[in-house]
């Protein structure tokens, strides 16, 4: 939904139970004017797709959020300043989904950290 346009995946790396990538955010995107003109800022919801895509990709296989557990912004996201953005997760099967912690980051600099559940 968001890989390819919104962002591109410049490096991935996998091991069992766990994946990292960078992202290159595309500051040129049509939702940056909306969100906000003068000042673009990467919304949280788009943040939550992106956890999503790379746990997608990862399962090889559509999972939908079933429960955040919790879900921190910490710092905002201005493409044209952070263009690149770590996204690390780790994943586990268990009863009821996969349970996943997630942590969007460059650098020093953390923007969101997640804890929850996908089915």
């Amino acid at each position: 939904m968001l890989a390819g346009n919104f962002y591109t995946v410049t490096s991935q790396s996998r091991e069992a139970g766990q994946v990292a990538v960078t992202i290159e955010l595309n500051a040129a995107h049509p939702i940056f004017q909306g969100h906000f003109p003068e000042q673009p800022v990467v919304p949280g919801v788009c943040m939550m797709q992106t956890i999503t895509e790379v746990l997608e990709s990862a399962l090889d296989k559509k999972v939908r959020l079933k429960k955040a557990s919790q879900m921190k912004f910490l710092n905002m996201i201005d493409p044209t300043k952070q263009p690149l953005v770590d996204v690390t997760l780790t994943y586990k099967e268990e009863e009821g989904g996969w349970k996943v912690n997630a942590t969007l980051k460059r650098d020093d600099k953390t923007f969101m950290k997640f804890q929850g559940i996908f089915n």
